[in-house]
């Protein structure tokens, strides 16, 4: 069967959720054992995000062959449980440079190089060819950015083209907008909805389905409003209410028939939905009591997109152990010596993430200082486990001098150092070590004790390695390197003997973690902290 295609596109404002939305229906077309994949297609002209501020794009999700992406790739890995690839992230930037590129080497033959057809049919193959890479049956495509967004025109335009090529039974186009309540006039206004897709009809596309966000319940009668005034069947109009658990709304537009409108206009022969696992799992949140108290000591605090991944392997582990998840965000830079009680006095486990630059980077090694001291859980994540290592080395160890040469490249010990000597046979993104590199866990630790296995890929994103000349000067005041790279015996986890739970990794574990199946060092973290909440309970 030839790959049919579902585009998905956002109207009215930003931040409606598309791109949860998109998982959502992966999840239920997987479910019916359709061979999906995903993909987003960004209107932004850099190449890719790794270069971004996470106050312009949240987080910069990897995946495992080394890609850095747009956040909206964890969701999707998340919720369809699947590792996307390289080919499932687009940008303009990447668009326009490969059009630039063919010009140079003459691939056009001379032709006047305009956007259409030329980056129009560049988007197209981009599409095609991750359809092609992942074979799948369904390839669902989020536009990012809203209909009426300049830099989105080229994208819209190109999966216009893909329904004139591809024929209607092959591409289904949904439509997410808002429904905004007026709460001073008790009203929801359906207007926005019916300009968003004027808007897209007079760019030549008419929405198969509209996603109607709302904050609170529809009418009847606004929804066929809606249906009359779009030129859509009342069957092909869906509500995706703001949900206190936003793991319902698979189920939520199961019920609505999502998924069977889906399958049915694109010719799809399915199975039945199951999605009895997921449904479990959705319900075991609404019955708890508590939440362990985590603290997560970061940079960027203020904006939790920063820290979308860790903050979703937190929930996971958590609902694997039946427990909530409460999250303190603290600020590191905040952070001293004198007031690090104040601000983490009350956590049951302590998290640094990962990061990069000097800023707040004492704050984090307070943090980190306080966890190990007082016999506190403590996950450390790249950035997180360097600050670990340079804080063992100022305060058990006793070299006041040492740091990282991130921040002082003349140091007397640099413990943290870009070594190129060990990067020999190593692809870089750029600088960075990006995407899925092994590990072998040391038997006896608690790495080896948590994964269950002697050897495990994880996903990377950094410059800097722990400097393994210093290593057994490490190991003599008692660190544990417990994971180390089989080919370049670089450092990948460090653990504590005697403490409840003090672990760290240079790769990032958030990745890879998912709803029904936490990563093992965030469930190792959790665990470890919930006994301590127990215990305190007891006391």
């Amino acid at each position: 069967m030839s790959t049919k295609y579902v585009f998905v596109t956002g109207g009215v404002v930003s931040s409606l959720g598309k791109g949860i939305f998109a998982s959502s229906l992966g999840l239920l077309l997987k479910s019916r054992g359709i061979k999906i994949s995903m993909m987003k297609l960004d209107p932004y002209l850099n190449v890719d995000p790794g270069t971004m501020s996470p106050y312009q794009h949240g987080e910069v999700f990897v995946t495992a062959d080394g890609a850095e992406t747009d956040l909206d790739l964890g969701h999707y890995e998340r919720w369809i449980d699947q590792n996307l690839t390289k080919e499932c992230s687009i940008t303009s930037g990447k668009v326009y440079m490969s059009v630039m590129d063919k010009e140079r080497r003459g691939d056009y033959l001379g032709a006047c190089i305009q956007v259409i057809p030329h980056v129009t049919d560049e988007i197209k193959n981009k599409i095609r060819e991750a359809a092609k890479a992942a074979k799948a049956d369904v390839l669902i495509c989020e536009i990012g950015g809203t209909v009426g967004d300049i830099e989105s025109l080229p994208f819209l335009e190109a999966i216009r083209e893909m329904r004139l090529e591809e024929g209607m039974d092959s591409t289904f186009f949904v439509h997410n907008t808002l429904v905004p309540y007026l709460r001073a006039a008790d009203e929801t206004k359906t207007k926005p909805t019916q300009h968003s897709v004027k808007e897209l009809q007079e760019l030549g596309i008419q929405p198969d389905a509209i996603v109607l966000r709302s904050e609170v319940p529809l009418s009847e009668s606004q929804i066929a409003k809606i249906s009359l005034f779009c030129n859509v069947p009342k069957y092909g109009v869906f509500t995706a209410l703001d949900e206190k658990v936003v793991y319902d709304l698979p189920l939520h537009l199961h019920e609505q028939g999502l998924d069977d409108y889906v399958a049915k206009r694109l010719n799809l022969v399915t199975n039945e939905a199951n999605l009895s696992s997921w449904k479990t799992w959705v319900n075991s949140f609404k019955d708890r009591e508590g939440a362990i108290e985590i603290a997560l000591v970061g940079k960027y605090v203020e904006l939790k997109d920063a820290y979308l991944s860790v903050k979703s392997a937190l929930v996971h582990a958590g609902a694997s152990l039946g427990k909530n998840i409460h999250i303190s965000w603290i600020k590191s830079s905040l952070l001293t010596q004198e007031n690090v009680d104040s601000y983490l006095g009350k956590a049951q486990g302590i998290l640094v993430p990962g990061g990069f630059g000097e800023r707040g980077s004492e704050g984090k090694k307070e943090a980190i200082r306080y966890a190990r001291e007082r016999k506190i859980p403590f996950l450390g994540i790249c950035f997180g486990m360097q600050l670990a290592l340079i804080e063992y080395a100022q305060h058990v160890i006793g070299w006041k001098e040492a740091d990282s040469a991130e921040f002082d490249p003349h140091c007397e010990k640099p413990v943290i150092d870009l070594l190129r000597g060990q990067y020999d046979g190593i692809e870089l993104g750029g600088t960075m070590r990006l995407g899925n590199y092994s590990c072998l866990l040391k038997e006896g630790s608690l790495a080896r004790k948590l994964y269950g296995k002697e050897i495990v890929e994880e996903r990377h994103r950094h410059r800097y390695e722990f400097n393994s000349r210093f290593r057994k000067e490490f190991e003599d005041a008692g660190m544990i390197f417990s994971g180390i790279n089989p080919d370049s015996q670089l450092v990948e986890i460090c653990e504590l003997e005697n403490h409840p739970f003090f672990l760290a990794s240079q790769f990032h574990p958030e990745f890879t973690s998912r709803p029904l199946k936490p990563n093992p060092l965030f469930l190792g973290f959790v665990e470890a902290a919930n006994a301590i909440s127990l215990k305190n309970k007891v006391a």
